[in-house]
């Protein structure tokens, strides 16, 4: 009996701890120093909410920087929640590669290249998440013509907005260097 009631102690005890004034501890820790991220790093414009930095957004037509393809329909449920997930199409999928085909196939048309024109393989292939915000400097330079000339705006002047935008490799050895969509074009709104 007494092994019992020691385990129903023990069962209690850490309950309390582990489960209500550590996760409490670290809320207010983490609203006190990260205030931001710990909210989600909530993007706002104009006093509105228009997302976050860590959630790919589907931006259409050519006056806007497009992220890459996802496996999920963007905004496609009732609530506006998009479940983060994956094809799960493998590579030797018909599936996949009909996909991959009509990515290419819309970028070269958007961009007025030939059939056989290399595009960077971040704007063809979904993400493992599939709500990605980020794409590398290849992709975001690729697009710069087709957005400067949609915009009205210079090829140096967008150059110079996805150069801003340019975050280096975390901590100069973590990841690729990258450029968040979001932002990009929140501030190319912002410049015209």
């Amino acid at each position: 009996m007494k092994l019992t009631l020691q385990s129903i102690l023990h069962l209690v005890v850490w309950t309390i701890v582990c489960g209500m004034i550590y996760p409490l501890v670290m809320t207010l820790v983490c609203q006190g120093l990260f205030r931001g991220r710990a909210e989600g790093s909530l993007v706002y414009q104009n006093g509105n909410l228009v997302g976050s930095e860590f959630m790919a957004q589907q931006f259409q037509g050519d006056k806007y920087f497009w992220p890459r393809p996802s496996a999920n329909t963007y905004g496609s449920s009732p609530s506006g929640i998009v479940a983060s997930s994956g094809s799960n199409l493998g590579p030797t999928s018909a599936q996949l590669q009909t996909n991959v085909n009509t990515n290419l196939a819309s970028l070269r048309t958007a961009h007025h290249l030939a059939a056989d024109a290399p595009v960077p393989s971040d704007l063809v292939f979904a993400s493992a998440s599939g709500l990605d915000p980020e794409i590398s400097p290849e992709a975001a330079r690729f697009q710069i013509a087709r957005v400067a000339a949609a915009r009205k705006m210079t090829v140096d002047e967008v150059t110079a907005l996805v150069e801003k935008h340019l975050k280096p490799s975390q901590w100069g050895f973590l990841g690729e260097p990258r450029v968040n969509v979001l932002l990009l074009n929140l501030d190319l709104d912002a410049a015209k």
